[in-house]
């Protein structure tokens, strides 16, 4: 015997438990600047890091100067070679 979803506050199958399709993890310049840092430590980014930074942060919608940009990937990259 299978529960088709008959209701109620406990029952897992009434198809109304709160999750929305479609609800990602958000990317924030921290996440992506985390994700870079994995990638180098891992041998994955043979790139210019400022220059992977800025594809990742347009790929999320993320503006960010180019200073700024500059200063993370420097950042990064001195935290990775340690």
């Amino acid at each position: 015997m299978t529960d088709s979803g008959a209701g109620g506050a406990n029952d897992p199958f009434d198809g109304n438990d709160g999750i929305v399709a479609g609800s990602g993890h958000v990317e924030t310049p921290e996440s992506i600047a985390e994700d870079v840092r994995h990638d180098i430590q891992l041998g994955q980014v043979q790139d210019d890091v400022a220059h992977v930074l800025e594809e990742r942060f347009e790929e999320a919608g993320i503006e960010a100067r180019p200073e700024e940009v500059d200063d993370l990937a420097e950042e990064i990259e001195r935290d990775a070679s340690s």
